[in-house]
């Protein structure tokens, strides 16, 4: 078996200390990584902006009682949490998902919610109330495409934040131990004792990470001009 053997025309980035190849190995992962990152940023905008929507539109006990979860939420420390929940559960990638979702959704909210409360003094939200227009329908068809490229960009930096948890749950070893994520090839190498002469390993899983957080930044920073047009000015 070659263990541990540097980058080689065989072995493009090299092979880990069972003689697996790395390059594989980065591939496959691709696959958990961003399975994570682009259902939990699902879920998290689509919860996040259905509650800010809700609160920011009908005010009242509805929005003191909202807001009050999402204080509570923000209260929670998010990684600890996630660690705790996937320990108490099972160490896999649902799991992981299910701990982003829980808590993430609340910095949507409040920017949403924001945004609501502006919108539903404009005229054309009154004038839909004028035609007979129920509520919902309001929230739904009026409001909601106005907050839209909002959401879009709290997705992407959702998606950014997902990555990054993935990758810190599973290089503390608590990831699916059956699917290959960076995050599960940072660990691999840690518990072999190959941080400090197997660079091949190491680098390019976390040069990886660095490269899509900073993507999804960079297309929300470009999104943002959709959602704040005085930016195009």
């Amino acid at each position: 078996v070659v263990r541990l053997q540097p980058p080689s025309t065989n072995h493009f980035l090299g092979t880990t200390h069972m003689g697996r190849d790395v390059f594989s190995q980065l591939v496959i992962g691709t696959r958990a990584t961003l399975l994570v990152g682009i259902i939990a940023a699902f879920c998290v905008t689509l919860i996040g902006t259905s509650v800010g929507l809700i609160s920011g539109y009908f005010g009242g006990w509805v929005d003191e009682i909202m807001m009050r979860v999402v204080d509570i939420a923000y209260s929670i420390p998010f990684v600890p949490f996630i660690i705790i929940l996937v320990t108490l559960l099972e160490p896999s990638l649902w799991n992981i998902i299910l701990g982003i979702v829980l808590l993430f959704w609340r910095s949507p909210t409040r920017v949403i919610r924001s945004q609501v409360l502006t919108l539903k003094t404009r005229p054309f939200v009154k004038a839909a109330k004028v035609a007979g227009a129920g509520d919902w329908r309001i929230i739904y068809t009026q409001i909601a495409p106005n907050i839209l490229p909002l959401a879009f960009l709290y997705m992407t930096i959702s998606v950014g934040w997902a990555v990054v948890t993935e990758t810190s749950v599973s290089f503390l070893g608590l990831g699916d131990p059956l699917v290959i994520s960076w995050g599960q090839m940072l660990n691999l190498a840690f518990l072999s004792g190959a941080v400090r002469h197997a660079w091949w390993w190491i680098v390019p899983p976390g040069i990886s990470i660095i490269l899509i957080v900073v993507a999804m930044f960079m297309i929300g920073e470009a999104s943002e001009e959709y959602a704040n047009p005085r930016l195009r000015l």
